[in-house]
């Protein structure tokens, strides 16, 4: 075998020296930046700003990004949702993180299901997309109380948004859970989260200074090392500014984005810029219309904000629905709470179908990527089911017979204060207070949000933010009074959020007399609630039921579970379950008329169906492939 040797082989050596130095000298012209794509690159950076520019290590980016919200979504649909946006050619998910869903009780916290934060965010990062976190811990969201937990306003001087003690205690318990989970995922550390939002629109509330610097820090303490940004709109963008913090701006017209631009330069000077939300439609209001936007005038405001050089996330991409009771509230003249579907008019459906938007919005982030997006998944199967006719009843009064016994209270008690839930009080659903009166007279008192008055079992009227008085006819002997009151969503946007509590606030009184002595019942609807109710305590549905009332049925399903919107023609205001999952609310003031079912909710089979109707039920539950307010693939 032959033996190399320096001695014997003089020109074959310097043939090899000459090759390394001219190798490592082209190496050293390339930019690797351009050759590895952004997730195979050493991550020492992060996203930061260069003058007008956002950089990525080497690399000017500009962020594309899309807003779902996971919580939103069934878990199983999370997946088929994210590629859909990847096809759409964005490159950024952007998701909030609800404070009430992930922490119920004090101290106790539910990251699993479909609240698992964790698999969400790294599901993004496997299909290729980066992460804005905007872990509030306000997050407005339309959702109940903007997100923050209803335990909260258990202390009576609670202030909320703000360095109130007793408000950063329960802020930073709750930080120190949650960043335990986050930290991990962040881009330096190998995770797909390239920046992190400070609060959310806190410009338009500003009640106290000192508040945004200490969320700031709240995050850095915790291992935040990302990029820090503030969101906010018109009303608030020049209170909402935070030394060494990037701000951004919400919107949605061509006007806003030229005046909202130029404050910001004023503000921070050259900066990137970056609408954090661009409103692609708009959510809806219970007896209000349905808010569409057209698809021609998106796409020309996207162009713009592109074509100005800034970056942009579209709020929503995909908005979902409002599942149980976590919908929020408006109320500054008019108290009108949000409708249970969470479409928004957005790129998706509710139900995650292409609309012309996507369409439209998919040729335009292609141009000016100059790459084409990857194929669309196809659609999920879409199913009308026959007409489902409930079998069994039972009215709410004999309900109360199963449930535990009632809270005896002197005087009335709110919902948050209940001794319930291991001493969290109630957060969602209805309250049910009962008396005892002797005589006839005016019956008035603060009701939040609307409360249905019965004498024994004899229904006598409405108590709420409009109808404060009540008069109570003539009664012989002892008189059971009876309120069932519905927390209809907490007030998500503005000032009065400290203000929410919910229930009878205050005395009840009957001619200016306050009443004593009351029952409470929390009925909270459940998956515990509904387990008290065995077969044996449901009767078949009589000619005239008693209301309020629980009907039972089953809808039939074949081999294949797929998707539908349950159509409630005749049914009046309530609530429907499907196999435990609490679908959301119903009314028939619309502008929603049906509700969305998940096949993956579905069994073969039979599937369990219960109804809980206020005033008047109809004869069937019927189902349809499209939603009432009709989204068809690509109609707008």
């Amino acid at each position: 075998m032959p033996t190399w040797s320096l001695r014997r082989r003089p020109g074959r050596t310097l043939g090899l020296l000459l090759l390394l130095i001219l190798s490592f000298l082209v190496l050293r012209r390339l930019n690797w930046s351009t050759l590895l794509p952004l997730w195979l690159q050493p991550r020492r950076l992060g996203l930061r700003t260069k003058g007008p520019n956002f950089m990525l290590e080497d690399s000017t980016v500009q962020i594309f990004g899309g807003s779902i919200h996971y919580f939103r979504v069934p878990k199983e649909y999370w997946r088929d949702r994210l590629l859909k946006m990847k096809a759409c050619g964005l490159n950024t998910l952007t998701t909030y993180v609800p404070w009430n869903l992930h922490e119920p009780e004090r101290g106790k916290f539910d990251f699993s299901g479909n609240l698992d934060l964790e698999a969400f965010i790294q599901l993004a990062a496997k299909i290729g997309l980066w992460v804005i976190l905007r872990p509030g811990p306000y997050i407005c969201s339309e959702i109940d109380l903007g997100g923050l937990p209803s335990w909260l306003l258990q202390d009576p001087n609670m202030k909320l948004r703000t360095t109130y003690h007793g408000f950063t205690k329960a802020v930073d318990l709750y930080f120190d859970h949650l960043m335990s989970r986050v930290v991990p995922l962040q881009y330096k550390h190998g995770g797909p989260i390239i920046a992190v939002q400070v609060e959310n629109e806190y410009g338009s509330y500003g009640k106290d200074h000192a508040y945004m610097p200490y969320i700031k820090k709240a995050l850095e303490d915790r291992g935040i090392i990302e990029m820090l940004l503030t969101s906010d709109n018109k009303d608030g963008l020049q209170k909402g500014v935070v030394n060494g913090v990037l701000a951004t701006i919400n919107l949605q017209s061509q006007q806003e984005l030229k005046a909202l631009s130029s404050v910001l330069l004023s503000i921070q000077g050259i900066q990137p810029k970056m609408v954090m939300e661009y409103w692609t439609g708009w959510f809806d209001s219970w007896g209000g219309p349905h808010n569409i936007l057209d698809s021609s005038e998106v796409l020309q405001t996207v162009s713009a904000i592109i074509k100005a050089g800034s970056s942009i996330n579209l709020y929503m991409f995909h908005g979902g629905t409002n599942f149980g009771f976590i919908n929020g509230a408006m109320h500054f003249n008019d108290y009108k709470a949000d409708v249970t579907s969470y479409d928004y008019d957005a790129v998706l459906t509710e139900a995650g179908d292409y609309t012309a938007k996507y369409t439209k919005l998919r040729d335009l982030f292609g141009t000016f990527s100059g790459i084409p997006p990857p194929p669309p998944p196809e659609l999920t199967l879409k199913m009308t089911y026959e007409p489902m006719r409930p079998s069994f009843y039972i009215s709410l009064w004999d309900v109360l017979l199963y449930l535990d016994d009632p809270i005896e209270s002197e005087i009335p008690i709110n919902m948050e204060n209940l001794p319930v839930n291991n001493g969290n009080g109630q957060a969602f659903g209805y309250v049910l207070y009962e008396t005892t009166i002797f005589s006839s007279g005016i019956l008035s008192g603060h009701v939040c949000d609307r409360g249905q008055v019965f004498l024994n079992r004899i229904f006598i009227g409405f108590l709420d933010y409009k109808t404060t008085k009540i008069t109570i006819p003539l009664t012989q002997g002892y008189t059971t009074l009876r309120i069932l009151v519905e927390n209809r969503g907490r007030v998500n946007y503005g000032n009065n959020i400290d203000a929410q509590r919910k229930g009878l606030i205050g005395n009840l009184y009957l001619d200016n007399i306050p009443l004593k002595k009351f029952r409470i019942y929390s009925l909270d609807m459940t998956k515990r609630f509904f387990d008290r109710l065995d077969m044996d305590k449901w009767n078949f549905v009589p000619k005239e039921p008693t209301y309020p009332a629980f009907f039972l049925g089953a809808l039939s399903v074949g081999i294949y579970p797929s998707d539908t919107f349950l159509k409630l023609e005749g049914w009046t205001k309530g609530v429907v379950f499907v196999n435990d999952h609490n679908l959301g609310r119903y009314w028939n003031i619309g502008p929603q008329k049906t509700l969305y079912l998940p096949g993956v909710w579905l069994d073969k089979g039979l599937n369990k169906v219960i109804i809980f109707e206020e005033t008047m039920a109809g004869s069937v539950v019927q189902s349809t492939e499209t939603p009432y307010l009709g989204r068809n693939q690509y109609v707008n």
